[in-house]
C-alpha cells in the first residue's frame, strides 16, 4: 500500500480522538479554560471502554482490505 501511514482509514488513533471529542462534546458542561479542558479530556481518556479500542485494533485487516480495494478512495471507515 502507497503510504499507509497517511491514510486517516488505516490509522486507529483518529478514530479515538473522535470518540474522545464527541465525549467532551456531550460533557453537561463545557470546559471553559485551558486547565478545564486538560482535566476533561484527562477524565473522558480513562472513560473511553477498552472493548471499544480493542475492536478498532481488531477492525485493522478490514481497513487494509479495504483501503486495498478502495485504490486510495474513500472507504467507509
Amino acid at each position: 500500500m502507497y503510504w499507509p501511514a497517511y491514510l486517516p482509514d488505516l490509522n486507529p488513533i483518529e478514530h479515538v480522538w473522535d470518540m474522545l471529542g464527541r465525549r467532551i462534546a456531550a460533557r453537561q458542561s463545557s470546559p471553559t479554560c485551558l486547565p478545564e479542558l486538560r482535566r476533561a479530556l484527562l477524565d473522558e481518556w480513562c472513560d473511553i471502554p477498552q472493548d471499544q479500542i480493542h475492536n478498532l485494533i481488531l477492525s485493522m485487516p478490514r481497513r487494509c482490505k479495504a483501503c486495498t480495494a478502495s485504490s486510495r478512495r474513500h472507504t467507509m471507515y
